[in-house]
């Protein structure tokens, strides 16, 4: 019941198809005796979006949460094994092709990649099923294993988890499947913007692991008050940031987490 709240739900209230939403109600509405109420909403959805577009608001709200987690330290030492979170693979245009097919955040796997030539003796984990309400399946880590051999992995050193939906399925299924030891360290690659809901997840999941950020959208200090030229550059970012910061009300309240904005200390 919550993945399928949180697919429909979630999809109504990204600020995009919201916005669209209301100007679609708007016009309507012009054509009625409500003509006023419509000319207002259309003007209103128009104008927010524009905000959206090429404001500097998806950056505000996408920089506390890059900024959550610094970069990793490798003065520790090597890992014992690294998570890499589902997200870049589209599972059903991969099946449609038969070839993967990489949409968004590469950085995961590629950056996942170079680390796992890097520490040589490391576990290499992706965790990705289908994030679709309906899909067939397909699913993104039956595709992920071609790219990580192409890019000199051997297939020996990788273990795909295929049934996880979501991150907090990611965070439950990964740990069943490696069942980590006391001691063991565990990188956890994923988009930065997306590294607070997920530690907190593996956290409450009882998985210890290390952060690993990658695939940022802003940049730091000042960057983050810069206007966009390409307002849909700004919509998705603005999509992308409301995404993570209800999905981290969503999981606190339902008990998913234990804190509302999971840091380094917490």
């Amino acid at each position: 019941m919550f993945f399928v709240l949180s697919k429909t739900l979630g999809f109504l209230i990204l600020p995009t198809n919201l916005l669209i939403g209301v100007g679609v109600v708007g016009a309507i509405l012009m054509f009625t005796r409500l003509a006023s109420l419509g000319r207002k909403l259309v003007i209103a959805s128009v104008l927010l979006l524009v905000i959206c577009g090429l404001s500097p608001l998806g950056n505000w709200l996408m920089f506390p949460l890059e900024q959550r987690f610094p970069p990793w330290d490798p003065s520790r030492g090597a890992p014992d094994g690294i998570i890499v979170l589902g997200g870049a693979i589209d599972a059903d245009l991969s099946a449609a092709h038969g070839t993967p097919v990489v949409r968004g955040a590469p950085d995961r796997i590629i950056s996942a990649a170079a680390l796992a030539r890097r520490y040589p003796n490391a576990r290499i984990v992706f965790t990705g099923g289908s994030a679709n309400l309906v899909s067939n399946d397909a699913r993104e880590a039956d595709y992920a294993g071609a790219i990580f051999e192409s890019l000199g992995i051997d297939k020996s050193r990788l273990v795909m988890e295929r049934a996880s939906r979501n991150t907090h399925e990611n965070a439950q299924f990964s740990k069943a499947l490696v069942a980590p030891k006391e001691g063991e360290r565990w990188l956890l690659v994923t988009s930065a913007f997306h590294m607070p809901r997920s530690v907190g997840l593996f956290r409450k999941a009882g998985f210890a692991v290390e952060p690993y950020p990658v695939d940022w959208r802003v940049g730091r200090d000042g960057d983050a008050n810069g206007f966009t030229t390409v307002a849909v550059d700004g919509l998705g970012r603005t999509d992308v940031a409301v995404r993570e910061w209800i999905g981290l009300i969503a999981y606190r309240a339902t008990g998913k987490i234990d804190h509302l904005f999971p840091g380094p200390a917490r």
